[in-house]
């Protein structure tokens, strides 16, 4: 056996000193828990620490990566058979009945003067994939305000779904304009339903690195890759 001595009771912590450590302890987790878990794991960023460190952006990636698994999860939908117009009773025309009228002379109307557009912006940009990997690039758009776009992948196909997320939007909710799965390709246009970032995320799907391609151009205020 060892003979190691007890530790007196003045070599004990005291109460107040174990508390002390305590609310410590608590405060550092919390801190951890806000500026760094919250983040990185759910895309929640109360402080602006996460996004500064980029785990903001890594915890959106994971939900779409997330969402994405589900959506290839799901079995596809059979489209419902569109039903065909039912023809509606044409009225016999009424006999007209010529009447003169007098038209009251109309004071000129000035018209509105609207001011000019501002100029469209307009991006190029590229960004390269490995077997497996995934990217996005949004663009912040305002409602209403519309975007016409055209990317290209080089060196293989990809998954894509161009989406929206709205500023201060509920977690992991996202609107998507349109989607494909093992294409080369896409372009066309999308107008903004809402105040947010808008644009594009890609998987490879191949064995090769491939190289996405994007025009960009339309009324938006900035580029978030």
């Amino acid at each position: 056996m060892f003979n190691t001595p007890l530790p007196t009771v003045n070599e004990l912590p005291s109460t107040r000193q174990l508390l002390r450590s305590t609310v410590i302890a608590i405060l550092v987790a919390a801190g951890l828990l806000v500026t760094v878990v919250m983040p990185s794991e759910y895309a929640i960023d109360p402080t602006g620490v996460g996004r500064t460190l980029g785990l903001t952006q890594m915890g959106e990636l994971k939900i779409i990566l997330a969402q994405e698994a589900l959506a290839d999860a799901a079995p596809p939908q059979a489209a419902a058979p569109a039903s065909a117009p039912t023809p509606t009773p044409t009225a016999a025309p009424a006999p007209v009945q010529q009447v003169a009228q007098v038209r009251p002379v109309q004071e000129p109307v000035a018209l509105p003067v609207t001011a000019p557009s501002p100029a469209l912006k307009s991006n190029q940009m590229s960004v390269t994939l490995k077997p497996g990997e995934g990217t996005e690039i949004k663009l912040e758009v305002l409602k209403g305000k519309t975007v016409s776009y055209e990317w290209t992948a080089t060196g293989g196909l990809v998954n894509y779904d161009t989406h929206g997320e709205p500023y201060n939007g509920e977690k992991g909710y996202f609107h998507s304009y349109n989607k494909g799965k093992q294409v080369k390709s896409n372009k066309g246009e999308f107008t903004a339903l809402f105040d947010g970032a808008h644009g594009w995320f890609w998987r490879n799907r191949s064995n090769n690195d491939v190289t996405i391609s994007l025009n960009a151009t339309g009324d938006y205020l900035g580029v978030k890759q």
